[in-house]
């Protein structure tokens, strides 16, 4: 069962990655659109930028579970990047770090994002700039979606790891 839902997990997170990544194209693809509409024919749009760092925000948030599944995530290496640790012990870094940290982090960030979504819906937020893009509460809709991905993947990484302790090192 811990196997199968580690692998459904793998998979999300994996497919959110490859779609984060289409945004990373129309990101750049945008902003090269916008920085040539502003200087060589001094048009700009402020509903352009303003897409550019939603965009930006949905590939942080978005992307950080494929991150986590792929390791290349920023930690801090105070003790984990010592070459004194054996893998074991690295295992056990990330098990308890995932365990204390990562998921009650997330859950915090998660319960504390839907307030703060549904205000933004129920106002009708939009941007306060002339010409910025109206319904600011998709934007923050990704907050929680984001870190709801990325508490899945560091379930998913327990089980691995756990595996990995208790059955390798039993």
């Amino acid at each position: 069962m811990g196997e199968y839902l580690a692998k459904t997990i793998h998979r999300l997170s994996e497919l959110s990655g490859r779609a984060v990544a289409w945004f990373v194209v129309a990101m750049i693809a945008l902003t090269f659109y916008d920085v040539l509409m502003r200087y060589l024919f001094n048009n700009g749009s402020v509903a352009l930028q303003e897409l550019e760092w939603h965009l930006f925000g949905v590939i942080i948030l978005i992307g950080a579970a494929y991150t986590l599944k792929h390791d290349n995530h920023v930690r801090v290496d105070l003790i984990y990047g010592s070459n004194k640790l054996s893998d074991r012990q690295r295992d056990w870094v990330d098990l308890l770090g995932t365990t204390f940290f990562l998921l009650p982090f997330c859950g915090l960030v998660i319960f504390n994002s839907i307030p703060f979504i549904e205000i933004a819906y129920i106002a009708n937020e939009h941007s306060p700039d002339p010409g910025g893009l109206p319904y600011r509460w998709i934007l923050k809709s990704t907050i929680p979606l984001g870190f709801a991905l990325l508490a899945l993947q560091g379930i998913a990484n327990l089980v691995t790891l756990s595996q990995r302790i208790f059955r390798l090192h039993g």
